[in-house]
């Protein structure tokens, strides 16, 4: 079937066109990987990234303080305080771990005076 399309067809009026056109897009697509791939492109990329990053800043913490104050208002946790809630609950999970440890230590020690 392969043969069919690289054989150019005398009785196909649009063959050469659609010839140039994979052509041409091949020949793009080649420019465009280069083009992205390039350092030149990367460093390019990198400071605009930058500078977004940096304008978008003071926008974004306004917006974290109105959405915070809205929170407030209507009496919901925010984000601020589930991330307070989990580090209590790690807290909490790792003296727990501690208490069974050292219950598991008191057990094996009472399991061997009985025995002994």
């Amino acid at each position: 079937m392969s043969d069919k399309r690289d054989t150019m067809n005398i009785f196909d009026p649009t063959g050469m066109m659609k010839g140039m056109r994979d052509a041409s897009m091949q020949q793009w697509s080649k420019m465009m990987t280069d083009f992205v791939m390039s350092d030149a492109y990367a460093s390019a990329n990198a400071e605009m990234l930058n500078a977004w990053l940096t304008t978008s800043t003071p926008f974004r913490k306004a917006m974290e303080t109105a959405v915070n104050q809205s929170l407030a208002a209507m009496n919901l946790a925010s984000r601020d305080d589930y991330m307070r809630l989990a580090d209590r609950l790690t807290n909490i999970e790792m003296r727990l771990d501690d208490l069974d440890a050292k219950l598991d230590g008191w057990m094996r020690q009472q399991g061997s005076q009985h025995q002994g």
